[in-house]
């Protein structure tokens, strides 16, 4: 195996080197949050002496077995690609670069993965960035706390949290992920300011957060936001503190803590096993954003309703077969209204770009179609992992999407042909 040698602010790390891309696998980004620090904010790293390897991922979150299902055999199943060990120590982030440097340095692309904000990692087995190292593009896969572990509140928390902060330290460990890489991508050859987040699901939904957050100004060049983001699409939404602080009481009853104590040093397999019980109880998503007054002052969608967004170009989109809300797919569906939306919003207020689209291709092997998350393969390249039988037709629309994903990164312009919204053409890419 040939290595590469890189200098981070913690220490030196050695990372894999083939096909003309560096790979660093594993790479700490924040302080395990465990023991003390399990429901507090991340904390930066400890130094470390030596070469530090990093050739293997990391953990993912403690978290439910995903391999039952559908989606256990679209993305967990694969002998192939076994899944990680779970810890809470599990602050860990990937990248792919091009092996050479250039003057300027590249753009960086920091992905978050979805996952109903209760599972997921960043190794799963259709993330990818050989692709676009290929194509002049870091990719940055970020893990983060999910669950109790990452969304957990309580009065208490609030109080003893410097900033008031409660429920949110998933989405404060994706701030910190990004601060680590304002700070040290430049070593591995990419340019700072000029980092796209994008994220599916649940990273669409962090992605928003992020873009909505006073913590972030400044910080993100571009965003992309897959079957999440958008306006009142009925699926992407903060929690009150009340709300969230109501399901920590929850949590704590259905986990027999008296205190939050108790809960914070139970094991990690307790606060999972509670799970089952807590959604046949509340039913719908459980866990995300809390507008705290610190991640988030208001909600995502009044922040686009009064402009108070990032104002950078964006990329919305959806698939044909995507969540129902109310039971509606497709281009009456909540989440395609939702898109079509915030573009209208943005148009009004911004001189930025969004770029619409709607991934209506129906993926071979079975009749699920364009399933929530089915893009996945075709935007990371990696559509040799499927057991589908995947065709021509899906290897040149998978080549199309990594050039429009990476020349926006590059350019906030997709290109080939995709116009950005306006109000007379109301233009979405499809991609079939």
């Amino acid at each position: 195996m040939n290595t590469r040698k890189v200098t981070v602010e913690q220490g030196i790390l050695e990372g894999e080197e083939r096909a003309g891309c560096v790979i660093f696998r594993g790479v700490p980004y924040a302080k395990p949050p465990v023991e003390d620090l399990r429901f507090k904010a991340p904390r930066p790293c400890e130094k470390w002496e030596g070469v530090r390897q990093a050739l293997e991922f990391g953990p993912q979150c403690p978290q439910m077995d995903p391999h039952e299902g559908f989606y256990g055999r679209e993305f967990y199943n694969d002998l192939g690609y076994p899944l990680p060990e779970q810890s809470e120590d599990c602050l860990y982030l990937n990248i792919w670069a091009p092996a050479e440097k250039k003057p300027g340095g590249y753009p960086v692309a920091m992905w978050l993965h979805g996952g109903a904000f209760d599972h997921g990692f960043s190794s799963e087995m259709e993330f990818d960035g050989l692709a676009y190292a290929m194509r002049e593009t870091i990719l940055v896969t970020v893990n983060y706390r999910v669950g109790v572990f990452g969304f957990m509140a309580h009065e208490d928390l609030r109080r003893e949290d410097v900033n008031k902060s409660n429920g949110n330290w998933g989405i404060l460990d994706q701030i910190f992920a990004l601060r680590w890489l304002r700070k040290n991508i430049s070593a591995f050859g990419g340019n700072p300011d000029r980092i796209t987040v994008f994220g599916q699901s649940a990273g669409a939904m962090s992605t928003q957060a992020l873009i909505t957050s006073p913590l972030t100004r400044g910080m993100i060049r571009s965003a992309i936001l897959q079957s999440g983001g958008g306006y009142n699409n009925g699926l992407t939404r903060e929690r009150s503190v009340e709300e969230a602080n109501a399901t920590g009481r929850q949590i704590m009853k259905l986990c027999g803590a008296d205190t939050l104590r108790d809960l914070r040093y139970m094991p990690a397999e307790k606060l999972v096993s509670c799970l089952p019980k807590l959604y046949e109880e509340k039913g719908g998503l459980c866990f995300g954003p809390v507008k705290d007054g610190w991640v988030l002052n208001e909600g995502m969608s009044d922040s686009i309703e009064k402009n108070d967004i990032h104002d950078i170009p964006y990329i919305l989109g959806c698939t044909s077969e995507d969540i129902a809300i109310d039971g509606i797919t497709g281009r009456e569906s909540a989440l395609y209204k939702g898109n079509m939306e915030f573009a209208r919003f943005r148009k009004k207020t911004s001189d930025e770009n969004v770029y619409l689209y709607y991934f209506c291709r129906q993926l071979p092997g079975d009749d699920a179609g364009a399933f929530h998350s089915s893009e996945l393969w075709y935007m990371f390249g990696t559509l040799d992992r499927s057991w589908r039988p995947m065709t021509r037709q899906d290897y040149r629309l998978s080549g199309l999407m990594l050039d429009c994903w990476t020349n926006f990164m590059k350019t906030g312009d997709p290109g080939n042909g995709w116009r950005p919204f306006d109000e007379e053409s109301r233009f979405v890419r499809t991609f079939m």
